[in-house]
């Protein structure tokens, strides 16, 4: 399992230093280039995304004593995922001097104070975005351990029955065993007395015999 966790380390490892390379670029591109740019660097961030939900997965299937390690890693890496994000969304409204002064024009010493309010509003949005969605996250992951927690306290309940009908399966021969061994006393307590009414009727006509016997001689 850690080889596989190891193997997504790597492909972690080589898109997000594509990203950071083109989130640099991306202020100094304009139109139609920096769009695709944009695109392309919003697709690969996905692509991280779901290489950290397969080391999140891996990481679960790795031995308890070893988990710990793993899961510091995995969460150095999700910071540094939510790093580029921010940069990428910053990234998207920043221009260069060259091409600020290129969208401007001759007015772009009168609109500098415009454009920097403008940034500052966007800024000011993308930051409330992130709230919104490390909210979300957080909801998500609520609700991931309610399902969890839902899931085992089923199984609870389940392996609690299971033991009630165990325990009363043995209650059930513990009473069979009680009738059975009353049934075989009371067989013995029969045999017994026979046994002694014989005996004692054996003793008493030896008895007799012995005493007319005697009479007679």
């Amino acid at each position: 399992m850690s080889s596989d966790f190891e193997a997504y380390e790597q492909d972690f490892g080589t898109l997000t230093a594509e990203i950071t390379n083109k989130i640099g670029r991306i202020p100094k591109l304009s139109g139609e280039e920096k769009t695709q740019l944009v695109l392309n660097v919003d697709k690969q961030l996905e692509e991280v995304r779901e290489l950290l939900e397969q080391m999140d997965l891996e990481v679960r299937e790795i031995p308890i004593q070893s988990r710990a390690m793993y899961n510091s890693r995995l969460k150095s890496y999700k910071q540094e995922v939510e790093k580029l994000e921010k940069d990428f969304k910053r990234s998207r409204i920043a221009y260069s001097d060259e091409v600020r002064n290129e969208l401007l024009g001759d007015d772009a010493s009168s609109s500098e104070n415009q454009l920097i309010k403008l940034r500052e509003e966007r800024a000011h949005l993308l930051d409330n975005t992130e709230k919104l969605e490390r909210s979300s996250r957080r909801l998500e992951a609520g609700y991931q351990i309610a399902v969890e927690t839902e899931q085992v306290g089923q199984e609870i309940l389940a392996n609690l029955h299971s033991d009630r009908e165990k325990i009363q399966r043995a209650r059930e021969r513990l009473r069979e065993t009680d009738a059975n061994l009353g049934k075989s006393s009371r067989i013995l307590t029969g045999m017994l007395r026979r046994t002694l009414t014989k005996t004692f009727f054996v003793l008493t006509v030896d008895e007799l015999t012995i005493f007319f016997n005697l009479v007679i001689y």
